[in-house]
């Protein structure tokens, strides 16, 4: 199974390096030199928050989920960090982190949100089998955390085992790997994407109790090398709310990652339905408030190209798609919505000490003009119209 987002490419992307690339002039950097930045979201104070999975540490070291033969090491190097007037600071700090010794691979501290109250939370992903958590000695691995100062220290409780559930129910009967990636706040209740289980969770934020929403089944896609086709897992690594309760979820897909090969899912009552299709390893959705669908993809090209160009795009309520930024956009892994149609992208996000925070309004000019969605798509947001509204993660 796929459970990690750099699953596959391995060393590939630190040989990449990023380099220096300049951004498109409509794009502003508001944070730099962050490790492995993840989940983005608005605080209740207006602030700007993003996780950082760290750079791993010293250990204990656990087997590489992308090369059997290497190792990924703890170390207590993940946080979480508010951008704020301009200040850039590490206000939670001590987060575990797994990663190679150069700081790639990282999985630790993967999403953040708040709950009506202002209280904050921080997911924790894991990206193996939640027993290697007895050698780690870490608990905190596929766990949601909630945050109880943000005052730079460590200072948090566990309140649900996500990566537990999947020890002992492993609801899509595949090898038992957890990584929770993504998810929102609705009411009491957290909604999980857990990318390793293919399976979407609900986890109780007063009782710490998980269950299970939805299973994303594994499917026949074309083998990129000839022969028959081959079975692809859906990874759903994406979740975000519409104003009626409904959940979305978007999926990387796992091997062969092929291009436009994603999905989107609206899953009501615990049964998922292609909401829009055509897109290639999404990493994050949302709704903005007017029912648009923000899509951002993480490697437009597929993950077996190399290229690591990403994209967001917006399915507007008349059926179309927008690809409002492209250029620039370098293994991103999530995005937020701020005001007066100012978006913030987490950009470069796997590597150590070279992500970073971009901003830029999607009221200038797109990168490309409108085209066709999916008619799976066109038909699904024609009959929603703008009923769909943000639950801003």
């Amino acid at each position: 199974m796929l459970k990690h987002l750099t699953a596959t490419i391995g060393a590939t992307i630190v040989a990449l390096s990023f380099g220096d690339t300049a951004l498109a002039a409509t794009l502003k950097v508001i944070a730099s030199n962050l490790d492995n930045p993840r989940g983005l979201t608005i605080g209740s104070n207006g602030a700007l928050y993003v996780t950082e999975a760290g750079r791993g540490g010293t250990g204990p070291c656990i087997p590489s989920p992308t090369n059997p033969s290497a190792s990924v090491c703890y170390g207590s190097t993940g946080a979480l960090t508010r951008i704020e007037n301009g200040v850039v600071t590490r206000v939670v700090t001590g987060l575990p982190s797994l990663a190679a010794a150069d700081g790639s691979e990282a999985t630790g501290a993967h999403d953040v949100a708040f709950d009506a109250a202002g209280q904050p939370f921080v997911l924790i992903g894991l990206g193996s089998n939640p027993a290697v958590r007895s050698t780690l000695g870490v608990p905190e691995f596929g766990q949601l955390l909630k945050i109880n100062a943000l005052d730079g220290g460590s200072n948090w409780t566990a309140i649900a085992d996500v990566a537990a559930f999947e020890q002992t129910e492993n609801p899509d009967g595949g090898r038992v790997d957890s990584n929770p990636y993504s998810f929102v706040i609705q009411n009491n209740t957290a909604y999980v994407a857990d990318a390793g289980a293919n399976a979407l969770l609900k986890a109780n934020l007063n009782n710490g109790e998980v269950d299970l929403v939805s299973v994303f089944d594994t499917r026949l896609v074309t083998n990129p090398f000839g022969g028959s086709d081959i079975p692809m897992e859906s990874v759903p690594n994406a979740v975000a709310s519409g104003s009626d309760g409904t959940v979305y979820v978007g999926e990387l897909t796992g091997f062969p990652f092929p291009v436009d090969g994603a999905r989107v899912y609206r899953v009501a009552n615990g049964v998922p339905e292609v909401f829009a299709e055509g897109f290639t390893n999404i990493i994050d959705l949302d709704f903005d408030d007017n029912g648009n669908l923000y899509v951002l993809e993480y490697a437009t090209n597929g993950l077996l190209s190399g290229d690591l160009t990403g994209a967001l795009t917006r399915l507007n309520s008349d059926g179309t798609r927008t690809t409002l930024l492209s250029e620039g956009l370098f293994a991103p892994t999530s995005f937020t919505f701020g005001e007066n149609g100012d978006i913030f992208i987490a950009n470069r996000g796997i590597a150590a000490g070279q992500g970073e925070i971009i901003q830029f309004n999607s009221n200038d000019d797109p990168q490309s003009v409108p085209e066709p969605s999916s008619l799976i798509g066109l038909l699904a947001i024609a009959s929603m119209g703008g009923f769909l509204k943000v639950s801003r993660r």
